[in-house]
This record gives C-alpha cells, structure tokens and sequence, in this order.
C-alpha cells in the first residue's frame, strides 16, 4: 500500500466550481463588463464580496452581496429569477446627494397614500451628473409600497432565518418603497428602519452577462 501511495500521490480535493452569481460567496471576485452603458462605478471593474446578506419577506427572501473594488464605492448586488433571469446593481446616496437629484416635495409624495408618486430627476451639475448619471433615469413611477420585511447582515440561502423576535438574530424591521422608470431598467429604492433611519438607493437592472468572469477565494 505504501508503494502504490506513493506512485500515485495524494488525490487533490477538487477546486470550487464558481460559474454562477448564486454560487458568490465572502471572498470570492467577479469581474464586469466594460460596457459604456454601465457607469464607472462597474465598467470593467473587478470587486470582491465583502458580505453577503438576506432580505425576508412574508413570502420570499432576497439574497444581497455587497461587493468593493478599488474605488472603494459599496455596490449592493442581488440576483432575480422572473421570466428571464436578470442582476441588480445598487448604490446607496445619503440626503445631501438626494436633495440635489430630485425635488423633496415630490420625494416626500413616496410616503403618502396610495403610493403612486412621481418622481422627476432634477438638472444635474457636471460633477454630479459624473458621478449618477448613468444610475438615473429621468422620471420614475412608484410600483412599491411601506413592504414590510426584515434584513440580516448573515448569508441564510438554503435556510429560514431565526424567527424568535427576542433573537439578536432576528434581523432589522423595515419599510421598503420603490420607484422605476417605464424601461423597468432603473429604479430608486427605500428603506425605512424602526427609528426612522432610511436608506436610500439607486438601481440599475441589468443582464446576467454584464458579469464577465468569477474568481473563487478558495
């Protein structure tokens, strides 16, 4: 047995497969398309996933993975299988930046029954448009409103997340409100947490084949 161990050598535990968004997890690379309809933030980008979260709802939970490249920016990324199976991109903007993209009494409009606002992009400055013109489009209508759910900074694919609300895992209570425009290519996103804390969101819909390459972390 010795000698034939030896003739053979130790069998190499086989390499993870990663050829697929889903598969993505903390550590592992992926590299985007150089696509000039992406903004910079992704064009040709290579990002590593830093966390991967969980969104549930009543019915369904979303994975999140939040990815960095070297600019340092935080994209948010989550996979949707509908009819045909498509990515979303997120960056989150804070109230300063969202005063000076749209009009606050029309954002304010989100939050008021029935929730059907409108929502027009305001003229941008250069440096702005620079930054978030590819995420925005130049008007939204609201298709979401005050969804209620939970959102945990832990990976539970394949699993149902704690459910006891005394669990410091149970996950942090929201309010989500949505916009798109009529291409349902862009959309701005809310959240809204217990103690009025609100993220703010712009997104981009986008093929499965803006990812170009995966590189798994082991």
């Amino acid at each position: 047995m010795g000698f034939l161990s030896g003739l053979f050598g130790k069998k190499e535990a086989p390499k993870r497969q990663l050829d697929h968004v889903n598969k993505l997890l903390k550590g592992d690379m992926i590299s985007l398309d150089d696509s000039f309809a992406l903004p910079e933030q992704l064009r040709g980008q290579q990002l590593k996933v830093e966390e991967v979260h969980t969104y549930e709802y009543e019915r369904s939970q979303q994975c999140e993975w939040l990815l960095r490249g070297h600019s340092g920016t935080a994209i948010y990324l989550s996979y949707h299988q509908e009819d045909e199976a498509y990515l979303s991109f997120s960056i989150k903007v804070n109230r300063a930046v969202v005063e000076q993209l749209f009009d606050l009494d029309q954002f304010g409009q989100i939050f008021e029954e029935p929730g059907n606002a409108e929502l027009t992009t305001l003229s941008l400055s250069n440096e702005l448009d620079s930054e978030y013109g590819r995420w925005l489009a130049s008007a939204y209508h609201q298709v979401e409103f005050g969804c209620f759910g939970y959102f945990h900074r832990e990976d539970y694919r394949g699993q149902k997340p704690p459910q006891d609300d005394s669990s410091q895992h149970r996950g942090h209570a929201f309010e989500s409100y949505s916009l798109v425009n009529n291409e349902d290519s862009q959309a701005v996103d809310i959240e809204v947490y217990e103690g009025g804390d609100t993220d703010v969101m712009l997104t981009l819909y986008r093929p499965v084949t803006d990812i170009r390459e995966f590189w798994p972390a082991s």
